[in-house]
């Protein structure tokens, strides 16, 4: 009779054993739905950049982001007098499309405005006559504007400048206390977004990046399928 007790507790002591290293990966209560208690945030890679706008085109449309979904999306902020930042990376972009030939049908090249105090859609289609045709330019009120560079983290600044000092045209900020004799222009970032098919990020580029580096990054990720 004892060894039959002493047998009993070696296996109760073997299975209890068992249970607790099986059942010891398992997450606690508080990790399951319905708990009160926070799970840790687990990282997806991306970028917290981009997001919806709504917005007014060259030709006077409004124009939502979710027009764009399933295909690329290449987005530059600047303004239409820059004198540097936005020439070169706009005609970077041109670079680009011409060099991905056919592919460029799968990308939509999209010009934001920091300036739509002056940049108005007459404006803009004027402009953009100098870059590739499949461009949307966009611009709006200044909240819309505001709004579009805040989800894309793009600095933006007005600042006065003497109208003799860099050629550009007398005007007045919107609120119209700009004063006289004064112009302005807008400091600003300069980089371009290279967004995918669901409005994600993936991947930007300096202003003065190479055309070849944009069609490089564009053909790959095309060929992985992010068309």
């Amino acid at each position: 009779m004892k060894k039959l007790f002493v047998w009993l507790f070696i296996v109760v002591l073997t299975l209890t054993t068992m249970v607790l290293w099986l059942t010891r990966g398992v997450p606690t209560a508080t990790n399951q739905p319905g708990s009160t208690a926070t799970a840790p945030v687990q990282s997806s890679g991306q970028a917290a950049l981009g997001g919806n706008f709504l917005l007014t085109d060259q030709q006077g449309r409004e124009v939502s982001d979710t027009q764009f979904r399933g295909k690329l999306m290449l987005v530059f902020f600047g303004f239409t007098r820059c004198p540097d930042i936005c020439p070169l990376g706009l005609t970077a972009i041109t670079g680009a499309l011409e060099k991905l030939g056919t592919q460029a049908a799968s990308v939509v090249p999209v010009f934001i405005t920091v300036d739509p105090a002056h940049d108005t859609p007459e404006v803009l289609a004027a402009y953009m006559k100098n870059f590739h045709p499949s461009f949307t330019a966009l611009t709006g009120s200044e909240t819309q504007i505001s709004a579009a560079a805040e989800n894309y983290k793009v600095y933006h600044a007005r600042r006065s400048v003497e109208a003799s000092g860099d050629g550009m045209t007398k005007d007045e900020n919107a609120s119209g206390h700009m004063p006289a004799g004064v112009a302005y222009t807008i400091d600003h970032s300069g980089f371009i977004y290279l967004m995918g098919p669901d409005g994600n990020y993936l991947a930007h580029f300096s202003h003065d990046a190479t055309a070849d580096s944009i069609a490089g990054k564009i053909a790959g990720m095309l060929a992985e399928g992010k068309e």
